[in-house]
């Protein structure tokens, strides 16, 4: 899957993951704002004693208890009674904070606390999956590479008998005969025909199967994959086993000798039946 289809999916996703993070921070917040009744107040709306109170407090007798009740409640040494409402009941007094209020300040600290850890882990997973794919315009993958001078390439191809590999595009760098030039233009796409007509192809190491990176068997002279068996000549044409065409390309630029390759562009390998060099294996296969 290209960098560009799997940012047209990833984004989304993200985007609905921001969206559900933003709802239930909504509805934390709302929750966190109700509050809650006491125990004592929930205990006396369901006993009906609250209205039974009211009733009391209202003669001579009850408005003296009360008084007695407010004054025991009153530290030794205070001045004015300070009459705190907590949960529905009166207090007299510099009385303790009531748990319950406490219980939702804790609340809404871990409810805040746990939002921010997921804003954090989403905005960073998010960055890091858009920087990985999002292809680089100024160097390595997914961008245009130096691969070196092309004098030196073929040298050292020819020297070794291997494949010039190139770590930064992924890809590998083979001669490709002039000779073949004529049956590469009724074949080949035009977007890579002037690398090949610079005398070189620019192979992606990826197998067109499943994926696997192919290497380079030294005894046939061809690229073959361990994963399923696929085989594809010099040239990367395919030469047997389930891949389904050729090895994919990229388009490279001889300018000055000097070979850049564009890495942010994938040009599909040639379909099964192509033999544009003849090559046949040179030695016994790999795979």
């Amino acid at each position: 899957m290209e960098a560009k289809t799997v940012l047209l999916i990833a984004i989304p996703v993200l985007l609905v993951l921001a969206a559900l993070l933003a709802i239930a921070t909504t509805v934390s917040r709302q929750r966190s704002a109700t509050g809650s009744l006491t125990k004592e107040a929930r205990k006396a709306d369901r006993s009906g004693s609250g209205a039974a109170l009211a009733t009391t407090d209202e003669t001579a007798e009850g408005r003296a208890r009360s008084s007695e009740t407010r004054q025991s409640l009153e530290p030794a040494g205070a001045g004015k009674p300070v009459v705190t409402a907590v949960g529905g009941l009166i207090r007299f007094g510099d009385a303790p904070a009531d748990p319950e209020t406490l219980g939702v300040n804790r609340r809404q600290f871990f409810n805040r606390s746990i939002v921010a850890a997921q804003s954090l882990v989403l905005g960073s997973f998010s960055l890091a999956i858009i920087g990985f794919l999002w292809p680089s315009l100024s160097g390595g993958f997914g961008g245009k590479v130096k691969a070196g001078d092309i004098k030196d390439i073929l040298a050292t191809i020819a020297e070794k008998k291997l494949p010039f590999y190139v770590p930064e595009a992924r890809a590998y760098i083979n001669p490709y005969p002039e000779s073949a030039l004529p049956a590469a233009k009724k074949v080949y796409s035009a977007a890579i025909l002037p690398e090949m007509q610079a005398g070189i192809v620019v192979l992606f190491q990826k197998c067109v199967h499943l994926g696997c990176r192919v290497p380079w068997c030294q005894t046939s002279q061809w690229f073959e994959c361990p994963c399923h068996g696929s085989k594809y000549s010099r040239v990367g044409e395919k030469k047997g086993g389930p891949a389904p065409r050729g090895l994919d390309r990229f388009p490279a630029d001889v300018t000055g000798g000097q070979v850049t390759i564009n890495t942010g562009i994938v040009i599909q390998g040639p379909p099964i039946g192509t033999n544009t060099t003849g090559q046949e294996a040179e030695g016994p296969n790999c795979v």
